[in-house]
């Protein structure tokens, strides 16, 4: 077995561009599709009225109460080149008592902004409205206090817990494109037993002292490990590089990776005992590997996929029990027994995998020793 698993490594160490590439692809998938670095979305705001500094040191204030959204004053042509190039989602041009969205797509970001600016503009429109009306300037001071202990107050609590987790879309882009990327290195691993029997040196090996057992399980825990150390360094990057709120539990997050790695490993030798040479492998495999992100819904917020065909689809792979272990540690602090279900199916499924895959790759070759 350690011969296996050395003669594998070996060739990752004359020629790593392709692991290398494939952690490298994990960060460019999450940065370009999720939104990157962890920061205060920016939007720039600006006015063009006559008392312009003032209106824009005005609303700066009160705008930035959200911390989620970071509003700059801009020159105004900066702001408009910003949004025209993509450099930023949306602007807000802002007026006395009202204001302007520039925008060139609607994007998520845009409508949270509009909901957010319009919120701050009726609430000091009310304000201004008092003072006008009572002639009262300390009437603000009245209002903020009142607000902040209000006689009737809304407390919003979870099913399961008392606070509501503040679900973040951009961790599980993360995780859904770590995990494609994953399932292609897993893929290009294990078609290596392909790959040696076609060249001849699966049979070189049988007739060494290794067992056939030795054999399969150096090829499947070299796959493991490649591909482990490929998820856990993009999870350390995201984690401590790129702030990502991945939790306090990060062992909990590799342990439910070690799983779905086991499962897709199993998937990719079911595969690797149907077809026939490397070639359709390679043709086959990565056809479909995109497709499993899709149909669970990786892509998507909970809840979206309700068809009860696609679901059961879903739950063939691991994929769909992977994202659900994962997104309930990270977002609802899921203890071991709370997860304990999606890894048992996680493991079903491997086991299931393997023990075809590795039957019909036996009966090839007993097929054609006859032959």
């Amino acid at each position: 077995m350690k011969s296996v698993i050395w003669a594998q490594f070996s060739k990752d160490k004359r020629n790593p561009i392709l692991v290398l590439a494939f952690i490298i692809g994990s960060i460019l998938a999450t940065l370009f599709f999720a939104g990157g670095i962890q920061t205060p979305t920016k939007v720039a705001i600006f006015s063009e009225e006559v008392n312009a500094e003032e209106i824009e040191a005005k609303w700066e204030e009160l705008l930035n109460a959200d911390d989620s959204l970071n509003f700059v004053v801009t020159d105004p042509d900066e702001a408009r080149e910003e949004v025209r190039d993509g450099n930023i989602d949306v602007a807000v041009q802002l007026m006395e008592m009202d204001y302007r969205l520039l925008v060139i797509s609607e994007l998520p970001t845009v409508s949270l902004v509009r909901q957010h600016v319009d919120k701050v503009f009726q609430q000091e429109a009310q304000i201004s409205s008092l003072i006008r009306s009572t002639g009262d300037e300390n009437v603000r001071g009245e209002v903020e206090n009142y607000l902040a202990d209000a006689p009737v107050q809304m407390e919003a609590q979870g099913l399961d817990s008392e606070e509501v987790p503040n679900y973040n879309m951009s961790i599980q882009l993360m995780f859904a494109f770590t995990f494609l990327i994953s399932m292609f290195l897993v893929g290009f691993k294990v078609n290596n037993v392909t790959n040696d029997k076609a060249s001849g040196v699966w049979n070189r090996m049988i007739l060494s002292p290794i067992s056939k057992t030795s054999m399969y399980f150096g090829y499947i825990l070299y796959s493991f490990l490649i591909t482990m150390f490929q998820i856990v360094v993009v999870l350390v990057v995201f984690k401590y590089v790129m702030d990502y709120e991945l939790g306090d539990n990060l062992w909990m997050l590799v342990l439910i990776s070690a799983f779905f790695t086991f499962s897709m490993i199993s998937i990719a030798m079911l595969l690797t005992g149907i077809v026939k040479s490397p070639e359709q492998f390679y043709a086959i495999y990565p056809s479909l590997i995109p497709l499993i992100p899709l149909v669970s819904g990786a892509y998507m917020m909970p809840g979206t996929i309700t068809n009860q065909v696609l679901l059961f689809i879903a739950d063939l792979f691991p994929m769909a029990h992977a994202m659900d272990a994962l997104m309930s540690v990270i977002f609802y602090d899921a203890n071991f027994s709370d997860i304990l279900m999606p890894l048992l199916f996680m493991l079903l499924i491997g086991v299931i995998a393997m023990g075809i895959g590795i039957n019909l790759i036996e009966r090839r070759g007993l097929n054609k020793v006859a032959k």
